[in-house]
């Protein structure tokens, strides 16, 4: 089968690999109806996760139909169309039945797909401990709208559920990119007062505007007065940085309120700094972290409901024989691209 491979850093390729087996009376096969690219590949690709193997099929975000499962698989049977966790978590240790899955103590558990095992940037995925890994499609729900249900749209949803947010409440994004647009669906959901959306480009700007129209959007340079302007006590009473630069991380906790909640979605490049000298006395909490991405059968329903929708998302379509070009169009950022599907 084809299989985009991480030969070393800086070099994905395309590549003829085998079929993958079942390893584990837990596994199942999915084949691969539809992929994405997620900015977590880009880190890859630059060598910012020292953890990603060499070799490994890239790719975690991926919709198929059920080949072959296991013997203790009871969840999903072959011929099910099911969305793919970006997690692998055994459901049974202390952090499993916490909720906090990202943390499974399994040698393979927290994200491994398409990092430390292969991932489903391919025809084939192995998919271990498949009863918590693989949902169920609902009828009625395209692969297209459960494209990002296992992973940037859980990173939304878990975001929106830790930070505990109000009807009362500003509530300011930072980053309109996917995985942002993800995170400001699901802030939708929890009705609050305004919502304020920060985004330096234009295009995607544009995109928050022709889409979210009741969302209030400013800019980074305008950011910290337009807050002010927008809310009742000296800032946003949830912050949900989703960025991931130094300068974003730093207009989150200065566009905060005293006793706000910043919630921090984005994987960063290189270590932050907390300038606790400057933030005495601001008394902010901070929640921070991995996608815990136990809410995927809620998303599912969501989306099946009418409640979410992340189609408008997809702005770009490749073959899988064509995905060296889709990576460089979205690293590029070029055409308007937001989110690429592979089929």
């Amino acid at each position: 089968m084809l299989a985009y491979t991480y030969v070393e850093q800086g070099r994905f390729e395309l590549r003829e690999k085998p079929r993958p087996q079942l390893l584990d009376a837990r596994d199942a096969i999915v084949r691969v109806t539809l992929g994405s690219i997620c900015t977590s590949d880009l880190h890859i690709k630059h060598g910012s996760v020292p953890r990603a193997v060499p070799g490994i099929t890239v790719g975690h975000e991926m919709v198929g139909v059920v080949e072959e499962v296991g013997s203790a698989v009871t969840a999903v049977c072959p011929g099910d169309r099911v969305t793919v966790n970006v997690e692998t978590f055994c459901g049974e240790c202390f952090f499993c039945r916490h909720g906090f899955v990202n943390n499974c103590t399994d040698p393979d558990g927290g994200w491994a797909l398409g990092c430390r095992i292969d991932g489903g940037q391919a025809e084939y995925v192995r998919v271990p401990y498949a009863d918590q890994g693989l949902n169920r499609i609902p009828s009625g729900v395209s692969d297209e709208q459960a494209l990002f249900v296992g992973d940037v749209l859980a990173t939304g949803f878990w975001a929106t559920r830790i930070s505990d947010i109000t009807p009362d409440d500003t509530v300011l994004v930072i980053g309109a990119g996917p995985t942002g647009i993800c995170t400001l669906l699901c802030a939708m959901l929890k009705q609050p007062r305004r919502i304020i959306v920060c985004e330096q480009s234009a295009e995607r700007i544009r995109f928050v505007r022709e889409h979210y129209p009741d969302v209030l959007v400013t800019t980074p340079e305008e950011c910290k007065a337009f807050v002010l302007s927008h809310s009742e006590h000296g800032g946003a009473d949830v912050v949900l940085e989703v960025a991931g630069t130094d300068d974003s991380f730093r207009l989150a906790w200065q566009c905060a309120r005293p006793n706000a909640v910043v919630t921090i979605v984005a994987l960063y490049d290189r270590p932050q700094v907390l300038p606790l000298p400057q933030m005495y006395g601001k008394n902010l909490t901070f929640k921070t972290g991995g996608v815990d991405g136990c809410d995927c059968a809620e998303i599912l329903r969501l989306i099946a409901g009418g409640q979410i929708d992340t189609t408008p998302l997809i702005t770009h379509r490749f073959p899988l024989a064509r995905i060296d070009e889709a990576y460089r169009l979205f690293e590029q950022k070029a055409d308007g691209v937001m989110k690429i599907a592979i089929f």
